[in-house]
């Protein structure tokens, strides 16, 4: 494994796994046991995905001390105010059962979330977070955001794989300091990336399958990546990219897949961003 170190020090898992999508708490604890059991130490989760106890559960039976593992969670709209995320803090570290996050990001570029990251830079100097970021900031907002806050943002976690590369997004990062990570590194399934030709043939060369290409693809970029699978074979292929290096053809023919938009989510839709606000985790 190999991480990166954030703007505050902190070092962060180049690699980790996500658990996006699987809200039955039985499904989730085992498949957060089957992740550490094949060595990935960063977990991803999310106050939205209604899965925070159960990873906490896992967190408490893997048998691993809690400083060797990376703890993500995040502030869902419905929160995202001053006083809303003092207690949506409260809330996930009770929901996880632990004493400090290691990172706590805004899920979303909705509501109050000036309001919000304040609360978090309090706790932040508190030592209840390790480092706080955002999800979903695109590049004016993330400068606007930067040049606005105290603290500034040490992570950014947005779609990142070889058909929405952004890489006007990671030279915004570059330049502020805050460290790039993918949600969707496999584009959700889409343009057949487990059996792309390109990543195929690549991957042929080094014994390698698409997906594996997909993810060395971007941690060579300096990317942190999350995938998501609740089988425990496919974890361990996704965690076995840390023994081949892409040259750069190789960086240059997949650099020739993106399409320069998200097939995924619009966040410039006026609809997308009243359904976020009217997605409520709480009452």
């Amino acid at each position: 494994m190999e991480y990166a170190t954030l703007n505050n020090g902190v070092k962060m898992p180049l690699e980790g796994f996500g658990v996006f999508q699987v809200p039955d708490a039985a499904e989730c604890e085992q498949a957060v046991l089957d992740a550490i059991a094949s060595g990935y130490r960063l977990i991803d989760t999310a106050a939205a995905y209604m899965n925070e106890a159960a990873v906490g559960a896992a967190i408490k039976k893997c048998g691993l001390p809690r400083e060797e593992l990376f703890i993500t969670t995040k502030l869902w709209v419905q929160d995202a105010s001053y006083e809303g995320a003092k207690k949506a803090i409260e809330t996930s570290l009770n929901n996880l059962g632990l004493d400090y996050l290691d990172l706590y990001l805004i899920h979303q570029p909705m509501g109050d979330y000036i309001g919000a990251y304040r609360a978090m830079e309090e706790a932040y100097k508190e030592g209840k977070i390790r480092a706080i970021g955002v999800c979903n900031f695109y590049p004016a907002r993330l400068a606007d955001f930067c040049e606005t806050v105290e603290v500034k943002p040490a992570v950014n976690q947005v779609e990142l794989h070889p058909f929405f590369q952004q890489e006007n997004a990671l030279a915004v990062m570059k330049e502020y300091g805050v460290q790039p990570e993918a949600w969707g590194p496999f584009a959700e399934g889409k343009h057949g990336i487990f059996t792309h030709p390109v990543l195929t043939e690549i991957g042929k060369k080094y014994g390698k399958s698409a997906a594996q290409v997909a993810l060395r693809w971007n941690v060579q970029r300096g990317v942190t990546v999350i995938p998501k699978f609740v089988h425990k074979e496919r974890m361990e292929q996704n965690m076995n990219i840390w023994d081949f290096a892409l040259t750069d053809g190789d960086m240059a023919e997949i650099s020739k897949l993106d399409l320069g938009h998200s097939e995924i989510v619009n966040h410039d839709d006026p609809m997308f961003a009243k359904m976020l606000h009217g997605m409520k985790i709480h009452e």
